[in-house]
């Protein structure tokens, strides 16, 4: 019994401990930001845009993929250990808010036309 016990808590410390990547979350200020021109700064803030919501479509596109592989493991053990159960991309993609937020404020003090 206690055999059994144990590759259950094995393989559960496995499927969990593999359960998606580490976040690498953009900071929010960066060296160089305050000698920015108002183009360069719009040209960021596109950027950083485009880029959060590449990110929140990748979020719901793995919560459909972590549902078929939650079926797909009703039947079959190995689907499990394909799951997404990070937020990296959740992280990440509010990183890039904040930091478009900084921006925002760097225009405003310049006093840029966005």
């Amino acid at each position: 019994m206690r055999i059994k016990t144990f590759c259950a808590l094995f393989l559960l410390s496995l499927l969990f401990g593999c359960a998606g990547r580490t976040a690498n979350p953009t900071s929010v200020a960066q060296p160089g930001d305050a000698a920015m021109t108002c183009e360069q700064l719009s040209s960021e803030m596109q950027r950083l845009d485009a880029e959060a919501r590449k990110k929140f479509g990748e979020q719901s596109g793995k919560t459909g993929k972590n549902v078929a592989l939650g079926v797909a493991g009703a039947f079959l053990l190995v689907p499990l250990f394909f799951m997404d159960f990070s937020d990296a991309e959740r992280v990440e993609a509010e990183a890039m808010r904040d930091r478009f937020r900084h921006l925002q404020r760097l225009g405003e003090n310049k006093n840029c036309n966005f």
